[in-house]
């Protein structure tokens, strides 16, 4: 391979920006951005991203999961591949970064290699997921985990909004008939990087444009009921109360106390109910969610036991009935440290200064490839760590500096 010039930042964040300008404007909700997996929405945008991919100069396929995949060979054409990739579908009302960075940089990244006539030693293998923020389906992550080799094809039967199945929309949406979990090519992967925003404050906070990722956490997700006695707001003496909300209200207050004392650990309770609710009844039931992460494991682990004992010594205290269920589990997914220490070497030779290093506290397209690839993400500076939202920004300026560091490590 003859020697390459990398392009400058500020050229790299330009021509991803209008990448993610011309993707924002593929929606199925005016004024907003929705791009919901396998809506029409999410079929255009596959439609410019072929092209996009086809300008590159890479072959293009959508494989049965509505994966869109773009190939870019080596110099040697039986030689492994790199996969690089994220996922182009949205939450509802959205903002334009999340999961299309990773896809608009990796294809510009390509783009530039195939203008000057560059091949790698490897190929290049660029994957734009359809299905990694779980709004229409009640599986994600499935375009990945098929990639993974972890298809599991009960999903296909999955009912969604309107009790449409994902194989009937995966039929309308035009996917080849085939076994997503067959070999999604004919060649081995040498790993997998995906480039995202933080969606968190620490970059901003700390004044760093990029972050090497060590760990998306571990997440234990889980409901508790809490059961007192109902009575009039007005005749039952505070003694004599088994009120469900103020019990609960101490259990949420526990759990967040476990939360900031435990290093490594996050804990949230995102949703209360109060069924039957009114102004002059003391709750008799009580419903909240728990939901606690960490790049550890054991950490996690001693975290349900030590939830459960301070939510039952409450109960027993205030004379309720706690029941508290864990319901959902997955483990910590853990960067490969070769792979870190590339992307460590590329940011500080952009940056010219050590790198941070910051665990995922959200679940990524990577995570599927745990035990599978090896895998590696990096972080950009998200303004106020807002995601999920309108709001959610990153400047042109770090824009480049991430795509020119994802640039370098490739």
């Amino acid at each position: 391979m003859s020697a390459f010039a990398l392009p400058s930042p500020a050229d790299l964040g330009a021509a991803v920006l209008a990448r993610l300008d011309e993707l924002a404007s593929i929606t199925d909700e005016p004024g907003k951005i929705t791009r919901l997996y396998l809506s029409k929405s999410h079929r255009r945008a596959v439609t410019l991203l072929e092209s996009w991919m086809r300008d590159a100069g890479m072959s293009v396929r959508l494989d049965p999961l509505a994966t869109l995949i773009g190939t870019y060979p080596g110099s040697n054409p039986d030689a492994p591949h790199l996969l690089l990739g994220s996922h182009i579908d949205s939450v509802r009302d959205a903002g334009k970064y999340d999961g299309t960075l990773g896809v608009g940089s990796a294809i510009e990244i390509v783009r530039r290699l195939n203008a000057a006539g560059q091949r790698l030693p490897f190929g290049l293998t660029v994957l734009a997921f359809g299905d990694e923020e779980g709004v229409r389906f009640p599986s994600t992550l499935t375009g990945s985990a098929a990639v993974a080799g972890r298809f599991n094809p009960k999903i296909l039967d999955e009912k969604g909004e309107g009790g449409i199945t994902r194989r009937m929309a995966l039929a309308e949406f035009g996917c080849p008939e085939g076994d997503p979990a067959a070999p999604w090519q004919g060649q081995s992967g040498l790993g997998y990087l995906e480039l995202h925003i933080e969606q968190g404050p620490v970059l901003e906070a700390e004044n760093r444009p990029v972050g090497l990722v060590t760990a998306i956490q571990g997440v234990t997700r889980g409901s508790c009921r809490i059961v007192g006695l109902a009575g009039h707001a007005g005749t039952v003496p505070m003694a004599m109360r088994r009120d469900a909300l103020s019990a609960a209200a101490e259990m949420v207050l526990a759990v967040e106390r476990i939360g900031r004392e435990t290093a490594g650990l996050v804990a949230t309770i995102g949703q209360l109910r109060v069924p039957g609710a009114s102004v002059n009844t003391i709750p008799g039931a009580v419903e909240f969610s728990l939901d606690f992460r960490s790049e550890i494991d054991a950490v996690r682990k001693e975290a349900e036991a030590r939830i459960r004992q301070a939510i039952e010594a409450v109960a027993a205290a205030r004379k309720v009935e706690a029941n508290l269920a864990y319901t959902y589990e997955a483990p910590a997914s853990k960067c490969d440290p070769g792979l870190r220490l590339t992307m460590a070497e590329a940011a500080e030779s952009v940056v010219q200064k050590p790198i941070r290093l910051l665990p995922s506290g959200a679940g990524h397209d990577a995570m599927s490839f745990r035990g599978k690839l090896p895998f590696m993400m990096l972080f950009v500076r998200s303004k106020a760590g807002i995601s999920h939202s309108p709001d959610e920004f990153t400047s042109e300026a770090d824009l480049g500096i991430a795509t020119a560091t994802f640039f370098r490590a490739v």
